[in-house]
């Protein structure tokens, strides 16, 4: 009879042990759809050159030499596709990012609760859309709070606008009445002026795979390209536009950095 007990005793203690481990099982990964996580680095360079802020000279395709002292853009609206051809949109309120080059832990992004499968490229905006714009300010938070002092400012308050791509330099070809400095800030979704500078883009992973799986974390990495903003379907001269921001030719400026992202690499951590 003790032994009966005992036995009784050891398997109801087996069963809750097994009942416990399933209630704390990370939330992640539960539920109908198996999920995961991914991130995406962003590596800001110059040409085949690594960006280096303030110390790192320059050139672009107007023959004008200039460093960088000041590099921030944002990220929003990423849409994941597999490979069967079907995209999985992360959601909105997830899906706002602010990379800037003076703050490396923002360079990577990192995207949750991803539905588990193989994914062969991505679609992003290189902004913020006019719905979020123009949204309530308690839809607005994080790095959307124009308010943020944590990182740095990407709102024109006399325009009540976010700018999508800040970049600020020096160069010999910048006027010497602006102690030689340029500077390009971009933004506008279409309503004022209708001036537009929302850019997506697009990015094919090559070929490989980024395999979404309990375990495996990929992380895709991607270059952010500098020179892009000088010398795309524009040629950007800075003797010629020193100061470009919310008028009309910085559309030209915009046009130029849609392809400013390229693929890299994908690596399983």
């Amino acid at each position: 009879m003790k032994n009966n007990v005992f036995y009784i005793l050891l398997t109801l203690m087996v069963m809750g042990l097994a009942i416990w481990a399933c209630d704390t099982t990370d939330t992640e990964f539960s539920g109908p759809t198996p999920s995961g996580r991914m991130n995406i680095l962003f590596d800001n360079v110059v040409g085949s050159s690594d960006l280096a802020l303030g110390t790192g000279t320059y050139q672009n395709a107007a023959g004008e030499s200039f460093n960088v002292t000041k590099f921030n853009y944002f990220i929003s609206n990423i849409r994941l596709r597999k490979e069967d051809g079907s995209e999985y949109v992360v959601p909105q309120d997830s899906s706002y990012f602010l990379v800037e080059e003076s703050r490396p832990a923002s360079q990577t992004l990192t995207l949750r609760n991803i539905p588990t499968g193989n994914y062969t490229g991505m679609t992003f905006l290189i902004g913020v859309d006019s719905l979020r714009s123009s949204a309530d300010m308690s839809l607005r938070t994080g790095v959307l709070d124009p308010g943020l002092t944590t990182h740095d400012p990407m709102y024109w308050e006399w325009n009540s606008g976010y700018i999508f791509v800040k970049l600020e330099g020096t160069s010999s070809a910048a006027p010497a009445t602006q102690n030689n400095e340029f500077m390009y800030h971009v933004g506008g979704f279409g309503v004022i002026k209708k001036i537009n500078n929302l850019r997506s883009a697009t990015v094919t992973f090559s070929g490989d795979l980024a395999k979404v799986e309990r375990a495996t974390v990929p992380t895709i990495r991607l270059k952010t390209d500098v020179l892009k903003l000088f010398n795309g379907p524009t040629q950007v001269s800075i003797a010629q536009h020193s100061s470009v921001m919310f008028e009309p030719y910085s559309s030209n400026i915009a046009d130029n950095y849609r392809q400013m992202i390229s693929y890299d690499r994908i690596q399983a951590n």
